[in-house]
């Protein structure tokens, strides 16, 4: 990966951790908070969108538009399933999950169904992502996973990485085989996706609006950070970075997000979830390589 996209990809992991660190303050808004940011991704990058259509018009192709579409329907169950996954776990703990679980799933799927060799480093990377993801939800306390709640942070980090890998594979066949352009592609997926929020939201306005007192400034942030993000990874495979290494280099936000669970929010992040963290960003860096 030469240079550009590298710094592309870094960037987009310092912003992905933000964004979720500030949707993590917002949890219990639940699907008003996704409606709202959606709003604001909408309104703020409606002009980038409007110069690109102008100079290039619409993709020409119905896959393309298919592609759209189905682009959008999975951002949209992703971004419900983290919000959820945020309201009964750490951001140290379903973030971090969520990131390792999509290369582990994507790695177990090239396995199973594209006859792909299970060499030594990816089979140490695999155990390296489950180990990880076991220190991080357990803090290195194994009896964990049976009290009341011990398993939820990693029910829907799970749930929310299995997510990321569909979209992954989804939206880099649309930027690098039928040419869809990155912010064209991340413009109309939040669009759909607040399309399809708003008679949920207006049919209790009320309670709605109650659950974004308050943070509605948050919204802004993540309307405008969440696409940024995307759109530099989507950049940086338009520029011709592999997905295979793209993917992996992305992880390193799991780092960040653990800390800024301990330095902002005061999650009792511990050694161990550290240790969870450097473990699972050392199992996806093999996956990745090998």
């Amino acid at each position: 990966m030469s240079f550009a996209p590298f710094v592309l990809v870094v960037s987009a992991a310092f912003i992905h951790a933000l964004w979720n660190l500030l949707s993590k303050r917002a949890a219990d808004a639940g699907p008003s908070f996704v409606f709202a940011y959606n709003l604001f991704s909408c309104l703020a990058y409606a002009p980038w969108v409007a110069g690109h259509l102008l100079q290039d018009g619409m993709p020409g192709t119905g896959l393309a538009v298919v592609a759209i579409g189905l682009s959008g329907l999975i951002h949209l169950a992703y971004s419900l399933c983290l919000q959820r996954g945020y309201q009964v776990a750490d951001l140290s703990v379903v973030y971090p999950t969520a990131r390792g679980t999509g290369p582990l799933l994507s790695s177990f799927g090239a396995f199973l169904f594209l006859g792909e060799a299970a060499t030594i480093p990816k089979a140490v990377g695999l155990l390296g992502v489950v180990l990880g993801i076991g220190l991080i939800a357990t803090r290195g306390d194994w009896v964990a996973f049976r009290r009341p709640g011990g398993q939820a942070g990693l029910r829907w980090g799970v749930a929310t990485g299995g997510l990321i890998a569909l979209y992954t594979v989804v939206d880099a066949y649309a930027v690098k085989e039928l040419g869809v352009h990155p912010v064209l592609l991340d413009w109309c997926s939040n669009l759909l996706r607040f399309l399809l929020l708003t008679p949920f939201v207006l049919r209790d306005r009320v309670r709605a609006r109650a659950r974004m007192a308050g943070r509605w400034h948050l919204a802004v942030a993540v309307g405008l950070l969440s696409p940024l993000s995307y759109i530099f990874v989507l950049m940086a495979l338009e520029q011709g970075a592999p997905l295979s290494v793209v993917a992996p280099a992305r992880e390193m936000s799991m780092m960040i997000g653990a800390l800024l669970g301990m330095v902002v929010l005061r999650e009792a992040v511990g050694r161990w979830r550290l240790v969870g963290c450097v473990v699972l960003m050392l199992g996806v860096l093999l996956l990745g390589r090998a």
